[in-house]
Parts: C-alpha cells; structure tokens; sequence
C-alpha cells in the first residue's frame, strides 16, 4: 500500500452506487442507471441517466447493468466505475486508487473475479471485494470479530441480504433476490388491479417512500397518483392511502421475512442467544420502510433496530475496511 495511493469505497448497488472516501467521508450517491444509444455508445451515467428512465425515445435505453445486486452488463459496469472513480477523485488525480467493492453474499467466485476485474480495468491499482453484511456490519458499528453473535439483515433495491457474523466470518446467510424494486413492482401492478391505471417506476417508488409502510397504521397518509389509464389511454390521477399500499406490499414483505427466518433456523443455539438479546440489525435503503423493524420483530419474536445512516452503512463499511486492511484480512479477497 503505497502512501500515494488514494483510497476509495464503493457500494455497488442494483439501484445506487456510493463512492467513500476515507476521511472525507461519503462523496458520490447516484443512481446505478446507464443510458446507451443505438450503436452502444454511453450517453449518460448516474442521475443524468436515472432523469431518462421511462422517458426515452427508441434511439436512447437506459437500464441498470446492476440486476439484483450482480453484474448483468460487464462492459457498461466497467464503464460506470470508471467514471466513478474518476468522477470522486478529481480528473487532476495521477494516481491509480486502492479500491474496494461490496458484492453480494450469494455471489459467485466468477462474480466476484468480474467485479475485480471491473474495478482494475475501470483504474484501480488494487481491487479488493468484500460480502454485503460483512461491510454492512462494520458500517453499523458492530463489533464482528467478538466471538459474540450479530444479526444484520442489508435490504437494498435488488437483494436482501440476511447473516449471523461471528469472529469476522459469516456463520449462516441468505440472500434473496426481493428487495425494493419488487416492493415498486407490487405496487405498480396493485395500482393498475385496483384503479385501471398505468404508472411509471419512479412513481411507484415515490409513493413507497411517501406513504409506504410495513404494517397497517390508524391514521393513514395518503397521496395523489397521476398516471395513463388503461381504458381510455388518457392522463388521470387517483388517491392512494397507506393500508392499500401495505395490502399491496405484502407478498414481497413475507418473502424478505422468509429470508430472516430462514436465517434464524439455521443459527447455532449460542449464537441464536446471542441475537436475542442483541437484537437484529437493519440496513440498507429498502429497510427504511415505515415500521419495518417492527413487523420483524412481530413476525420472528427478536427485536429489530434500523442502524444509523441505514442507507450508507455498506459504504461507510467499506471506507472502515480500506483504512484497516490487515485487521480485515480474512474476509477480503483481493487482487492486483
């Protein structure tokens, strides 16, 4: 590790892609959205990208390379890290970055060598990868290397990623491929059931962060939903309220319940006394969902706790990580 060599964290994510920069904390939240023309020419990255979603014409598609969580499009990865790192660091920056990536639990070692082989082809001198709730757990303020047992459960937009870390290393994990953008999709299809109406992506999920929740509430937020409907073809808007949405969310919600419980099952009796008294640890972006600690808590009997900064516990993780390599050793694979 050479004293020049800038340091940067990235949380690859299927929806959001942060960049950490040890010291100064997080510098990049964009969306992981890349915007292609017809003869494959990179037009625009990121929140110029994510403005095109929905709104395109046939000679322009913009996509998310990212599906649940892993690389889908290698080259347009590639070149969505490049402008990243390039795009953190300041282009007067001569220096190749030591960079590390999160990568799901559930992936692959091919998967992982593509994400590697990403980041040293995007610019970085050395690439290191390392497990969602590892970084995530670090991000939170765990201590993983007590022999002690901790539960975290990282809900993003692609994956949801449940794991029992002890001693550095992760004991029983889980990942499923229901997160956030399923919760946009049910409530996409909910809408067009229930009212006839067509609505976009980026409506749905304003609606799940507006008046979403994970459990019925007595006093209701509602909201206004302007759409295309089915019928007619025409613009037409229609007022949704939180229990409708909570009824339309809850197949998705049981899958990622699932998820922990399976999780739990397969916890050694210390370690699950361990959690017990713990608790579970939230993050990620999806788990931000109005009372979603606490339909865990009623569906599996553990307390659950949103962690600080839940979004960016997986980055703020990776910077910690970076500074701290030789502490971290076993769970990081590297190259260079």
């Amino acid at each position: 590790m050479s004293f020049f060599s800038p340091k940067l964290g990235i949380d690859l994510g299927t929806t959001n892609i942060l960049v950490f920069v040890p010291g100064r904390g997080i510098v990049l939240n964009e969306p992981s959205v890349v915007a292609v023309s017809e003869n494959n020419k990179i037009l625009a990255i990121g929140l110029e990208a994510k403005e095109m979603v929905g709104r395109t014409p046939d000679s322009i598609i913009a996509y998310r390379p990212m599906k649940d969580g892993v690389i889908a499009d290698y080259r347009v990865t590639e070149a969505m890290l490049r402008y990243y790192i390039r795009k953190a660091l300041g282009r007067w920056n001569l220096f190749k970055p030591d960079v590390m990536v999160s990568v799901p639990a559930g992936v692959t070692s091919t998967e992982k060598r593509a994400v590697i082989e990403a980041a040293i082809k995007a610019g970085a001198k050395n690439a290191y990868v390392v497990k969602e709730p590892i970084l995530a757990a670090i991000g939170a303020g765990i201590p993983i290397h007590e022999a002690r047992g901790h539960m975290i459960v990282d809900i993003g937009g692609g994956t949801i990623d449940v794991a029992v870390i002890s001693l550095g290393g992760i004991v029983a994990a889980n990942s499923v491929k229901c997160a956030g953008n399923r919760v946009d999709a049910a409530i996409i299809d909910y809408v067009k059931k229930n009212f006839n109406l067509a609505i976009g992506d980026k409506t749905a999920e304003e609606v799940k962060i507006q008046i979403g929740s994970a459990v019925p509430l007595e006093e209701e937020l509602s909201m206004i939903v302007k759409g295309r409907d089915f019928l007619t073809g025409l613009p037409r808007s229609v007022e949704v309220k939180t229990n409708e949405i909570v009824k339309a969310v809850g197949r998705e919600l049981r899958d990622m319940i699932k998820a922990i419980k399976d999780v739990l099952q397969e916890t050694p009796p210390e370690l699950a006394a361990d959690i017990i008294d713990r608790g579970i640890i939230m993050t990620g972006g999806s788990s931000q969902l109005r009372h979603f600690p606490e339909l865990v808590f009623r569906r599996t009997g553990v307390k659950a706790i949103l962690a600080d900064e839940a979004l960016f516990c997986v980055a703020k993780g990776t910077g910690i990580a970076l500074d701290h390599l030789d502490t971290y050793k076993r769970t990081i694979i590297s190259k260079r």
